[in-house]
């Protein structure tokens, strides 16, 4: 039982540390929009859309990245999307043109973010730690990606106004290359076949006809739409009110460090009460505080509180909804079926991030994107309530001589 724990705390702390830096340094791309349209004379939708893209990217790929750690362990796909995260980070540097940021931050930094993030290593955690513990652990390893960016959006602006935003992007670049030593901790491997097993096709073709499974996805594909739309254009929103640019870079780390304790609580709470009903007031939570945001008069202190709040409600949908896959569907594929839920968030994460820059351009505000905002937090939450969290009904398979 000992050297079990122990090997499940050395897996944790891994993971943890991945996630902290694959996606601190990921919820900061948005302070680079400002100096990089303003040196190249880009409308705010070139910037907008390599972020889209890279979130695109990054759902397109994160099946196939999970499907890959649900067969052969986890520990290689961190090490492949760690290389790619570090050398499109690098060449994000040397960025002077639209195709060469879509190329580097866009394509190769999404597939690097699809083998370093939640799909791959909430996978690993799942199969680490007892059921009863599931959620909970889900929670601390999502929340150590949290405390991340809470630690890394200070460091990114500090690097932008001591470097330039070209040199601080090699930084970054060098920096997220520690994930790639960090993936020997993440010592998964694939479940022991105890008789007949589901393949992933037949776990997918499962999966995909449910329809809970399928009501998940689209709910999880507005968090991606608010969370890009907020982590990629909030900075600049404020700029464009009148406050600080220091003040979005703070907003944002609030964001972090605040979701540090909502992603734990929300796993915590996930462990005892239905975790789709949770998601389903997790939405509606974020459609009141979106809307108080827009519709109160705007200060450094409230956008202070706007960040605290939505920090707390961030990414507590991650261990929810992987929470939510586990129990319904098992742990053997669960990095693919998250991975498959994901695409769904990143689909949301390029119409927010892409929108929030054409419609900025096009009219010279935000308002219609956060009114959209907020309407699909409602739908999220009607989506989510009927959910049942059971594990699917499974005749057994009967081996072939």
């Amino acid at each position: 039982m000992t050297s079990v724990w122990r090997k499940s705390t050395w897996i944790m702390l891994g993971a943890s540390l991945v996630l902290f830096l694959s996606l601190g340094i990921r919820h900061g791309f948005g302070l680079f929009l400002t100096p990089m349209s303003s040196e190249f004379g880009w409308g705010r939708e070139v910037f907008a859309f390599a972020m889209a893209l890279q979130n695109l990217i990054w759902g397109l790929t994160q099946p196939f990245t999970g499907a890959l750690a649900d067969k052969f362990g986890a520990k290689l796909t961190v090490v492949v999307g760690g290389l790619l995260y570090t050398v499109g980070l690098i060449l994000m540097g040397f960025a002077d043109s639209s195709l060469s940021l879509s190329l580097s931050a866009g394509i190769l930094v999404g597939i690097g973010l699809s083998g370093t993030s939640f799909s791959v290593i909430l996978g690993v955690v799942g199969r680490a730690v007892p059921p009863e513990k599931r959620s909970m652990a889900m929670g601390i390893a999502a929340a150590a990606g949290s405390f991340g960016q809470f630690a890394m959006l200070p460091g990114s602006l500090g690097l932008i106004q001591w470097l330039g935003w070209s040199s601080a992007l090699i930084a970054l670049g060098l920096l997220v290359a520690l994930i790639m030593p960090l993936a020997a901790m993440i010592k998964d491997t694939p479940p022991v076949d105890l008789g007949p097993q589901q393949t992933m096709m037949e776990a997918l073709r499962e999966a995909c006809s449910h329809s809970d499974f399928r009501l998940l996805a689209l709910g999880f594909f507005v968090c991606g739409f608010q969370v890009l739309f907020i982590g990629v254009h909030l900075p600049s929103y404020l700029v464009d009110k009148g406050l600080p640019v220091v003040v979005g870079t703070t907003v944002l780390a609030l964001v972090g460090l605040f979701n540090v304790f909502g992603t734990y609580f929300a796993g915590w709470l996930g462990t005892t009460r239905s975790k789709p009903h949770l998601l389903c007031i997790l939405y509606l939570v974020r459609a009141v505080i979106i809307a108080l945001f827009i519709w109160l008069p705007l200060s450094t202190w409230t956008a202070y509180a706007f960040g605290i709040l939505m920090g707390l409600l961030w990414l507590s949908t991650v261990p929810l909804t992987n929470g939510t896959i586990a129990t319904m569907f098992g742990v053997r594929n669960l990095s693919m079926l998250g991975g498959v839920v994901f695409l769904l968030h990143q689909l949301g994460s390029f119409l927010g991030g892409w929108l929030g820059g054409y419609m900025f351009d096009k009219t010279g505000s935000y308002d219609m994107v956060w009114y959209i905002s907020i309407v699909l937090s409602l739908v999220a939450a009607a989506l989510n309530l009927p959910i049942k969290e059971k594990p699917v009904a499974r005749l057994p398979k009967v081996a072939h001589a």
